[in-house]
Formats: C-alpha cells, structure tokens, sequence
C-alpha cells in the first residue's frame, strides 16, 4: 500500500502507511466531511481508481476555529478474494484546474 497526503511525503508499506495515518489524523479534531464529489472513475473487474473532492471543517492543528477546506483525493483499490481493498491513496489540497490547463 502506498500514501501521498498533505502532511508529508508519500510512504509505502503498512508500517509506514499506518505511522503516517495516525500523524494525518492527529492534525485534525473537531471535524467532518461535509460532501464529498466524484469526478471521475475507472474500475475494471479487478481494479479501481476513484478521484474525488472532499469538502471538509475541522480544526486543523493547533488552530482553534473550525476552518472549511477542500482535498483532491485518489484512491485505488484491488479486488483479492472478492474483496476490494484499498492499495493507494492520494491527497492533496489542490482542487482548481491550473491556469495553463492540464499537466502534459
């Protein structure tokens, strides 16, 4: 399993997976997703990646008012066994097209 996510670089295995969860969501407190947005999506029989905007409120690190912000979000999934799990996840605050269009 590999993450990308605003608080640091992107790691790969679980052990290092989970260590960088657990700092992400210690950052946050007091919060919610409010509406989340697909924007696009490929799934085949056993694979899957879903770009989404999350929108959220939350408290974010030491700040004590609850700030609304918005994450671009990727995640892929694998279907092992009938069952899908998540193999990828990538987010990052950008979620406004760039001025000269899409990355070539």
């Amino acid at each position: 399993m590999t993450l990308a996510n605003p608080f640091g670089p992107a790691v790969c295995g679980w052990k290092h997976v989970s260590e960088a969860l657990n700092f992400a969501s210690s950052r946050f407190r007091d919060g919610e997703v409010t509406s989340s947005e697909t924007g696009a999506e490929y799934v085949t029989s056993d694979l899957a990646t879903i770009l989404e905007i999350d929108r959220w409120k939350a408290k974010v690190g030491e700040r004590e008012d609850v700030a609304s912000f918005d994450l671009r979000v990727t995640s892929t999934f694998r279907c092992e066994d009938g069952t899908w799990k998540l193999v990828h996840r990538h987010a990052d605050p950008i979620t406004t097209p760039h001025p000269d269009g899409p990355l070539r």
